[in-house]
């Protein structure tokens, strides 16, 4: 299947990608599936079933939330999220539910929202959602929601379709040796291959204006994170310090961009605070691959262009063109699910991702861009998915941060070369698929091992 950059970077809601993003397209499509079918109108009652890491951790991440509002017709890039709270207040309230958002039906939180200790085979993140009438179901489709918002239906599973009109792209490839050696042959940059790939889909220009769209609502993220103080939601009473943060860093001088001083790791520190608090309180986000590693490309990505005086939206466009091509690697190749690899797969996919993105705009050869991505994402590998209280609050704001700063270090260390390096992105992106297949169930968003567990017995 080919990937978009459209589909690493969508716009949505926090908390997370997988748990949020991803349960609450599903509850919509299905909701949408019942009014195509001509059975929305005869449904009396809605059950829904989380199975596995949504199961485990769905509250924590809303997940129980996103189902409500997408059986209510609701799709995270399109809810405006100052409305969340009063409409999930109705339901809880009246103990009705507007599904599709036409059609009232009685809803008992206790009864119709299942969290069940059990896995399907296919995927950790796991739901079923079960319409009925008085005579029996209606329809039942199990949903998985396999990283970065991204759902497959099991139907998907069990008879895959052909796709007729496949997009077929100029320069397919599936592992970085084959994306360098594309590079090589036709001269071109790893930003201008995928530039050349996303116009199989759409025209350069709309592919420039969705790009620009989307970095305009990562700064939104920001400046919402540098404005808004108080707690986070969830219990754990974590306090918001973007806000702060930024009033005591507009007192010093601007860094320089290429610089390495402790003031211009505090203002990355500080974009991708503020991203990550946003995506806690459940703002409006975009997943970059994901929620709960939001704030790691913004914050490299906002550094670049705040503090170098020759930054165009050009080098926005080739900054995610080449944070994508990453991206779609690790989706092929491994995973960007924390629920199938762990913390690896998420923080460590966007810190390959953002050193990728800034090597292209500062000028890297395709081989340094590669050994900038694979030094990221090696030193990420065997990251634990540990969220405490099942928020993604802690370590997870502050793992943004200290990944954000890891990429621009990658960074420079790939710029010193010539490309040349002893372990490819290739091979370390299998590791981390392996990796992952080796990590225990408790460190994989279970909120069963690790700092969650240390947390718990302090």
């Amino acid at each position: 299947m080919a990937i978009s950059v459209f589909d690493l970077f969508k716009i949505g809601i926090g908390p997370s990608s997988s748990h949020t993003v991803g349960p609450m397209r599903a509850a919509a499509t299905f909701a949408q599936a019942l009014r195509e079918q001509g059975l929305l109108a005869r449904a009396t009652r809605v059950e829904v079933r989380l199975y596995g890491s949504l199961s485990a951790t769905g509250v924590g991440h809303a997940t129980d939330r996103a189902c409500l509002l997408g059986l209510m017709g609701q799709w995270p890039d399109r809810i405006d999220p100052a409305t969340i709270e009063s409409r999930i207040g109705q339901v809880m309230q009246e103990h009705c539910l507007m599904l599709d958002g036409s059609h009232p039906l009685a809803f008992d939180y206790s009864r119709d929202m299942l969290l069940l200790d059990e896995n399907l085979p296919y995927h950790p993140n796991a739901m079923s959602l079960e319409a009925m009438d008085g005579q029996g179901s209606l329809l039942r489709q199990t949903y998985y929601s396999v990283g970065g918002g991204f759902i497959v239906e099991q139907a998907e599973i069990d008879a895959p379709a052909v796709e007729a009109n496949a997009v077929v792209l100029p320069y397919e490839f599936d592992s970085a040796a084959q994306l360098l050696a594309l590079c090589k042959a036709h001269g071109l940059s790893v930003a201008q291959l995928m530039m050349a790939n996303e116009c199989a889909w759409r025209p350069e220009a709309e592919v420039r204006e969705g790009l620009l769209r989307i970095w305009a609502a990562m700064r939104e993220c920001v400046d919402n994170g540098l404005r808004n103080e108080g707690i986070l939601p969830g219990g754990l009473h974590v306090k918001r310090r973007a806000a702060r943060l930024h009033r005591s860093l507009q007192e010093l001088g601007k860094p320089n961009v290429i610089g390495s001083t402790l003031s211009a790791m505090e203002w990355v520190n500080l974009f991708a605070l503020a991203v990550n608090e946003e995506n806690a309180a459940g703002g409006r986000m975009v997943t970059a691959p994901t929620n709960g590693a939001a704030g790691i490309i913004p914050a490299v990505l906002h550094y670049y262009m705040k503090f170098n005086p020759g930054a165009c939206d050009a080098d926005v466009v080739d900054f995610l063109l080449a944070a994508a091509a990453v991206g779609i690697l690790c989706k092929k190749n491994a995973s960007i699910s924390g629920a199938e690899v762990g913390c690896q797969g998420e923080v460590g996919s966007a810190c390959s991702m953002a050193a990728a993105g800034l090597a292209q705009v500062l000028g890297a050869t395709p081989p340094q861009l590669e050994n900038a991505a694979e030094i990221a994402l090696e030193h990420n590998l065997g990251l634990t998915c540990d969220p405490v209280g099942g928020l993604v609050q802690v370590p997870c704001i502050e793992r943004n941060a200290i990944a954000a700063v890891k990429a621009i270090n990658a960074v420079q260390m790939a710029l010193r070369g010539d490309g040349e390096h002893f372990i490819s992105l290739d091979r370390v992106i299998r590791t981390m698929r392996d990796t992952g297949a080796d990590m225990h169930a408790n460190y994989k968003e279970t909120s069963r091992g690790g700092l969650a567990v240390a947390f718990v017995e302090c």
